[in-house]
């Protein structure tokens, strides 16, 4: 059962391949797909179509358990901020196994609709 943890929020999910319901959202099983799918928020903009670079992740450990990258993603990625060897856009990366991502530091959303933050008590919630 493949696992995707992110970085730093430090929340690990589990799924079973082929298993995994498909909101239209990136490629099938990919790490959008697998953030979607538990909740998790992962900036998508274009809304998982590779016309953009929020869904940036950096992986940390697993790059041999995601997709090999395709030459549309290798180019998009061209764009990202703070593009690293070990860049992957999480509308196009389908996770074959366990991998560790990181969200970069300039594409964190924080603070929740709800006022939570991933950050626990780092970030107080909004005042009403």
């Amino acid at each position: 059962m493949p696992k995707v943890t992110f970085l730093p929020a430090n929340v690990t999910f589990d799924f079973e391949s082929g298993e995994l319901p498909y909101s239209d959202h990136g490629q099938r099983e990919s790490v959008l797909d697998v953030a979607l799918n538990n909740n998790f928020h992962l900036e998508h903009a274009c809304g998982g179509v590779c016309a953009c670079t929020t869904c940036h992740v950096v992986v940390k450990s697993g790059d041999e358990n995601l997709s090999p990258m395709e030459d549309d993603e290798a180019d998009r990625l061209d764009m990202a901020a703070d593009l690293t060897l070990h860049s992957r856009l999480g509308c196009q990366a389908v996770v074959k196994g366990d991998v560790v991502l990181e969200i970069p530091a300039w594409n964190r959303n924080y603070v929740s609709e709800d006022g939570g933050s991933i950050l626990g008590d780092a970030i107080p919630k909004p005042k009403k």
